[in-house]
């Protein structure tokens, strides 16, 4: 019979082993509570600063402009994180940080910075390059890298490798660039009404073209320095402090450096910003495009690579960790579910395929004795770190599911074999199918068996299934909700 490690025992709690309570500000619903207020309070500043410097019809018209691009950023970025994404959450708590509290503390020290230096220089134009080239630099990339240094910190599990940062980093720099773009084409709206500005030699038709239309990567371009910087620290080995430390502050380093040199692009002569644009930038953004890029196809490699071992346990089918290591197969797998079994079957199937990609990263971790994190959007009864498989054991080895026996991950109960994620309901009664074998040219759909980790004697059948759905319309062989 196929047995699974026992899970390492609890530490012993102060107090004889009398349960701790914790406090009030230490529940979670306290702490989302006073992130979101947080997070309103600063929108609502920002909104009243913004709307009185621009006026509401210029309000209004820099929203509908600088709203554009926000749409292609995300999209781009979600792109990047389809092999193993992100929670929503996340991405949320990003964007409304970078268009909310990193544009107010923007504006309120790029103000009082700017009007304390022309007041002890008297040196008004002078100020304001200072402020430009220095002073903001410095202060927006620290404002919008506080947004990953949270989710890195409080997120820990969410944040697993390079892509994670470049992906929070770039929706927190699209959600700043959203406020100043409404800052700047609202003011610019407002000259042109003062002017009597029409067309295309207007003042807002240049900014948008600067702005939204030759430079709407600037600020994402940016901060992904710094994102790629705690990227490489989530991937270092827990012993290696310093280098954990000094990554995301050599990010942090650039990300200022290069804000710098485009602010001052400006005052490199009549052509010093078309020439820092061509020569520099576009050649930057296809740098870190393609870098980005190349860190999707190695988590699929990744994919590829690992969950073979997970062949040899009999948990996965030779060529599931193939069509795993594939977005072509993923999405046939997903479209299949989707037609034949309707969108539960679809959601089931996609959970299935993030489960099985955090596996093999955490594998992959485990052998290298790198960060930290723990499977992905995992369960209250996962194994969580205990998945990797460690260096010389078992594939596996210290997975369960909810019923003692070892599972692959993405299923809880008995080890189903298999991306048994798809479901239908018909007549009370479950009918489990493997899109993902469809997509390989193994299809099994109905064969009801299922095997757990293999143990001396090799995968042990259990029986089909044909009891009764569960409330939740699963049964214990299938994906519950709660993870793995």
């Amino acid at each position: 019979m196929a047995t699974s490690p026992p899970f390492p025992p609890c530490p012993p709690s102060p107090g004889d082993g009398a349960l701790r309570h914790r406090r009030w500000w230490q529940r979670s619903w306290v702490r989302y509570g006073a992130l979101s207020s947080l997070l309103a309070l600063s929108g609502l500043v920002i909104l009243a600063l913004v709307r009185r410097q621009t006026g509401t019809e210029g309000f209004l018209v820099g929203l509908g402009l600088a709203v554009l691009p926000v749409p292609w950023l995300i999209s781009a970025f979600r792109w990047l994180d389809r092999v193993e994404p992100g929670p929503w959450r996340n991405l949320v708590f990003s964007f409304a940080w970078g268009a909310c509290a990193a544009a107010l503390i923007a504006i309120v020290a790029n103000s009082f910075a700017t009007k304390w230096i022309a007041t002890s220089t008297a040196d008004p134009s002078g100020a304001d390059t200072l402020g430009a080239t220095v002073i903001a630099p410095v202060v927006e990339e620290s404002a919008k890298a506080a947004a990953v240094l949270l989710v890195f910190l409080f997120r820990r599990r969410d944040f697993t490798g390079i892509v994670d940062g470049v992906v929070i980093a770039g929706i927190t720099a699209t959600g700043f660039a959203f406020t100043e773009n409404i800052l700047y084409l609202g003011t610019a709206f407002g000259t042109d009404q003062l002017t009597g500005g029409r067309g295309i030699a207007s003042v807002t038709a240049a900014t948008f073209f600067v702005r939204i239309v030759m430079s709407p990567f600037a600020h994402p371009l940016f901060t992904v320095l710094t994102g790629i910087g705690f990227g490489i620290s989530a991937l270092s080995a827990e012993r290696q402090h310093v280098r954990r430390v000094l990554l995301p502050l050599g990010g942090l380093l650039l990300a200022m450096g290069m804000h710098a040199f485009w602010n001052g692009s400006a005052t490199f002569g009549p052509y010093g910003f078309f020439a820092v644009y061509g020569g520099f930038m576009v050649p930057a953004f296809a740098l870190l495009t393609w870098l980005a890029i190349w860190m999707r196809h190695r988590e699929l490699r990744t994919v590829r690579a690992e969950l073979p071992a997970y062949v040899l346990a009999g948990w996965l089918g030779p060529a599931e960790p193939f069509a795993l290591g594939s977005m072509r197969a993923r999405r046939m797998a997903r479209d299949y579910a989707r037609h034949h079994y309707g969108r539960p079957a679809a959601r089931e199937v996609a959970r299935y395929e993030g489960y099985a990609t955090s596996l093999a990263f955490l594998r992959q971790r485990g052998a290298r004795g790198e960060g930290r994190g723990g499977l992905r959007r995992a369960g209250a009864g996962a194994a969580g770190p205990a998945v990797a498989a460690q260096a010389g054991g078992p594939a596996g080895a210290g997975v369960r599911g909810a019923g003692g026996r070892a599972g692959p991950a993405g299923v809880r109960g008995s080890g189903t074999r298999g991306p048994l994620a798809g479901v239908r309901l018909r007549g009370g009664v479950v009918s489990r199918v493997q899109p993902l074998s469809v997509v390989t040219g193994r299809l099994t759909a109905g064969n009801g068996t299922a095997a757990s980790a293999p143990g001396p004697g090799g995968p042990r059948p259990t029986p089909p299934s044909g009891r009764p759905a569960s409330r939740s319309g699963l049964h214990a062989d299938a994906p519950s909700r709660s993870g793995l």
